[in-house]
């Protein structure tokens, strides 16, 4: 990968010197998350999306979840100790993270927000997730994740 290709996700990790993998579907028709899993042969359920929502307090959550199940916006909500949550819309995403919606990565976000990795996350000894832009995803263990950003685990699907 080119110096200028690289993301704020994927300099973070480097700088901490963390052991991780970068995999490009750049070159494939895949937009969905079923889509990059299967086009880079891994099983969806390891391959996670990243969500960001708000609380009816008005406070923003990133939510990880296998690419193959749904964000239980109950259970979101009782994750963080809310009354509520509702999706941030796409075009707002940008000015809040840094990233565009598809290539939401939850490391290297202009702020961070709390952060909650579905619980099914623990069954694998590595997780993948967006690096930052379409077109690239990272593969990584939690606790090299840990190191990085502070995350709670829970059951949100």
């Amino acid at each position: 990968m080119k110096k200028d290709d690289k993301t704020n996700a994927i300099r973070m990790l480097e700088q901490k010197k963390l052991k991780f993998e970068i995999f490009d579907y750049s070159n494939s028709d895949a937009i969905s998350g079923m889509e990059v899993a299967e086009y880079l042969h891994q099983d969806p359920n390891m391959v996670f999306k990243t969500l960001v929502s708000i609380g009816k307090s008005n406070n923003y959550y990133v939510f990880l979840v296998p690419v193959c199940k749904e964000l239980d916006l109950k259970k979101a909500a009782k994750a963080v100790d809310e009354k509520n949550i509702s999706m941030v819309k796409s075009k707002e995403l940008l000015g809040l993270t840094g990233y565009i919606h598809g290539g939401c990565s939850p490391i290297g976000m202009k702020k961070f927000f709390k952060t909650t990795i579905d619980i099914s996350a623990k069954n694998f000894d590595e997780i993948m997730f967006n690096g930052g832009k379409i077109g690239i995803q990272v593969k990584t263990a939690l606790n090299e994740l840990a190191k990085i950003i502070s995350f709670q685990m829970k059951d949100i699907t």
